[in-house]
């Protein structure tokens, strides 16, 4: 890792994929300049927080569910200045995802459906490295 990379803020996205193997994306409906445009769910580690903690807190905060990160997603992605992407796989171990915080629409979306949604640009390559 570079010192860049250390110092970033990270945050932290899930590529949850249901029993059919669809993805779930998120439609934001915050901040104003991201609201209407999907992502990966997730959201900013908190600090002395392990990045799969984070994850699972915010998967619980954001769709009221609880998940189980499964493996990281080889890489990570700039966003803006000084904060960096990371994506795990993860499993729904219980409850139904459900727009709580910061959404205002899910979608699982199967494999020929994933460009079908106006992915945030930051978030298209960690898509396609999730798939």
């Amino acid at each position: 890792m570079t010192d860049q990379t250390e110092a970033a803020v990270v945050v932290v996205a899930a590529a949850l994929y249901d029993t059919a193997g669809r993805l779930l994306a998120a439609r934001r409906s915050a901040p104003p300049e991201l609201a209407g445009r999907w992502e990966l769910p997730g959201g900013k580690v908190e600090p002395g927080e392990a990045p799969e903690r984070a994850l699972v807190r915010e998967l619980r905060e954001e769709l009221g569910i609880e998940a189980a990160p499964l493996a990281r997603v080889p890489g990570e992605w700039p966003l803006k200045p000084g904060y960096v992407l990371r994506v795990w796989r993860c499993a729904v171990v219980s409850g139904d995802p459900r727009p709580l915080q910061d959404h205002d629409d899910l979608r699982w979306l199967a494999p020929a459906d994933i460009w079908s949604v106006d992915w945030l640009d930051q978030d298209v390559p960690a898509v396609r490295a999730a798939l």
